[in-house]
């Protein structure tokens, strides 16, 4: 829904667009879901829904490249619904998405098209949400079921999700499912669907794997390509900060205080690294919220709702939680560190500007990564300004005139006549003048923050900048191999193998009781200790606090986690993937790495 407002309005901005508009009432949909798209303010198709309905009408299957913004959720969306019979109590759509909040993203649009529909079920089925309620929507009979990967296979091996009735089966965002190593998991569920079942695949890129699968399932598909990168970036304001003279903390701290925005979204690279920056902004008293893979899904929807109501205006976040957000007061994005790819950065900048407004994106840019910004224009059709950060003395400035506007609109305002009275008593009995009196309470009341800031540190690097080289060397699976002096891998006190400690658990070691675990991951499968943490916390609803050490080897890891692990959240870990292999987890003898030799009583391993 959301999709569809961006691109909509983006091309309403546009002219020579407005004539190639396209009518829903001319794409053969039926009165019910055309008087809910007028209820909500839509009238016009876009380019995706206008060459993808009919073929969907037409009981055709769909290959679509189209990227964030173009609006394909109604595009696939609204012919599917158009097909539902309300009368069968079984799945008939099933949409795939990467990650929870794209698909509950897309659950309320398609709530929202068919709410014209009597007796139309959604159900949306995610980890990290206790599966009660979602048995519940499925045994009301939910013709509608939109889900991430590894839950819809939970649900399917528990038969708990029968596919028997599946008319429609959608891809969403297929390149990035494909990036999270949802890959086999997808082959796998599509594997169980009826041979019937029309397919719609949607993909940004059309990498070969995504081809594979397409070749694969879909039969002679309608193969349509939508470029439409530049109308959906086009009312975003993009600039880059040269990081130089000051660190990014201290710069980001500048911008949440002079730039005027609504709400703003910075994208950090690390999990670890939502939770410092949004630390430091309290600190600094710009209230943050973190946002990251660590937190359950009562806490991630507590988070998003406060920013949508506005109890919130600043958000932390890393690039995977954030895809699919929909929070249309952010005007401002902060790339706080670059992405990982361009594609990403697209889908960034793309938090702001929604639904026709004007958004602005900052991106950090230290001097070796400038090269960047050329592919980012050239993705985005557009200009990446350099932007200046304001000095000290034009800091000092907007605090003066600010905090002269504040005391000018109480007085404009408010009752003072009481205090006038007070500061003149004190005046008479002190012997002080009125004006330097005054002078001592402006003085009093610019303590936490001077109206004249100090000059500029020396500029030093901050842990995660000293970092920083490190960290994309263990993206690329380099390892800092140096010895210490007794001639073992830095971190490294594990019995087998040549393994690396990644990871120190964030509690006091003698406040918890710890069991070491074997996991059948490691780094011959690309897993990382951030891949292991994220997925026994979201599976099992365990704070990260309370996992311990991770130490990986080449074939498996050991975790240490709280001692007597309820047997349910046991065999819950057993079946979940990391990199696409199974943690099948294990008791084991071995020991993680610690800082101090502990006695603990050694466990049999569980086969």
């Amino acid at each position: 829904m959301t999709e569809q407002n961006t691109a909509q309005n983006t091309e309403k901005n546009n002219t020579a667009e407005n004539n190639a508009l396209v009518s829903f009432k001319t794409l053969g949909l039926p009165e019910n879901l055309l008087s809910a798209l007028t209820e909500i303010g839509f009238s016009s198709a876009t380019d995706i829904q206008a060459k993808t309905i009919p073929p969907l009408l037409a009981g055709k299957d769909v290959l679509g490249e189209a990227q964030t913004g173009t609006g394909k959720t109604a595009a696939f969306g609204l012919p599917a619904l158009a097909a539902i019979d309300t009368s069968i109590k079984k799945p008939q759509l099933m949409v795939l998405a990467p990650t929870r909040e794209l698909a509950m993203q897309v659950a309320e649009a398609i709530e929202s098209f068919g709410k014209n529909i009597k007796g139309l079920r959604v159900a949306t089925l995610y980890g990290g949400q206790s599966y009660g309620p979602q048995f519940q929507q499925l045994e009301r009979g939910a013709q509608v079921v939109v889900g991430t990967p590894g839950r819809l296979m939970d649900h399917l091996r528990r038969k708990s999700l029968k596919l028997d009735s599946l008319s429609y089966c959608v891809l969403d965002e297929a390149d990035e499912m494909l990036n999270m190593g949802f890959l086999e998991d997808i082959q796998w569920i599509l594997d169980h669907l009826p041979e019937s079942t029309q397919m719609a695949l949607f993909s940004a890129t059309m990498p070969p794997a995504i081809r594979k699968i397409a070749n694969k399932f879909l039969t002679d598909p309608e193969h349509i390509k939508i470029e439409a990168v530049k109308k959906a970036k086009a009312n975003i304001q993009q600039f880059a900060w040269k990081v130089s003279g000051i660190n990014k903390m201290t710069a980001l701290e500048r911008i949440a205080e002079v730039v005027d925005y609504d709400a703003m979204i910075i994208f950090v690279r690390t999990r670890n690294d939502t939770v410092d920056v949004a630390e430091k902004l309290e600190r600094a008293g710009y209230p943050a919220l973190a946002l990251n893979g660590d937190m359950n899904q009562a806490q991630r929807e507590r988070c998003i709702d406060q920013m949508k109501s506005g109890k919130s205006s600043i958000l932390v976040a890393t690039d995977v939680v954030a895809r699919g957000l929909d929070i249309p007061r952010i005007s401002l994005v902060i790339n706080y560190d670059l992405p990982g790819d361009n594609e990403a950065y697209v889908h960034r900048i793309g938090r702001t500007g929604r639904a026709g407004r004007e958004g602005t994106s900052i991106s950090f840019v230290r001097p070796r990564e400038m090269y960047s910004l050329r592919h980012y224009e050239r993705l985005t059709s557009g200009k990446v300004e350099m932007y200046q950060l304001p000095n000290i003395q034009e800091i000092g400035k907007i605090r003066i005139e600010r905090t002269r506007n504040e005391i000018a609109e109480i007085a404009a305002n408010k009752d003072i006549s009481a205090m006038r009275e007070i500061v003149a008593k004190m005046s008479e009995e002190s012997e002080v003048e009125l004006i330097d009196l005054a002078a001592a309470l402006l003085l009093q009341k610019q303590l936490k923050q001077p109206l004249q800031p100090k000059e500029d540190p020396k500029p030093r690097r901050d842990s995660r900048e000293r970092n920083d080289r490190n960290e994309r060397g263990n993206r690329d699976g380099r390892r800092d191999n140096r010895r210490d002096a007794r001639g073992e891998s830095k971190g490294h006190r594990g019995s087998e193998g040549r393994g690396e400690r990644t990871r120190k658990p964030k509690v006091a070691r003698n406040d918890v009781d710890w069991q070491t675990y074997r996991l059948e991951v490691g780094k011959d499968h690309g897993a990382r200790p951030g891949d292991i943490v994220g997925a026994i916390a979201n599976e099992i609803s365990l704070d990260s606090s309370y996992i311990g050490q991770i130490n990986l080897h080449e074939k498996h890891s050991f975790v240490q986690l709280p001692k007597g692990m309820p047997d349910d959240s046991f065999k819950r870990l057993k079946g979940v993937r990391v990199r696409r292999q199974p943690l099948a987890i294990s008791a084991s003898e071995a020991q993680a790495p610690t800082q101090r030799p502990a006695r603990r009583e050694r466990s049999q391993r569980h086969n």
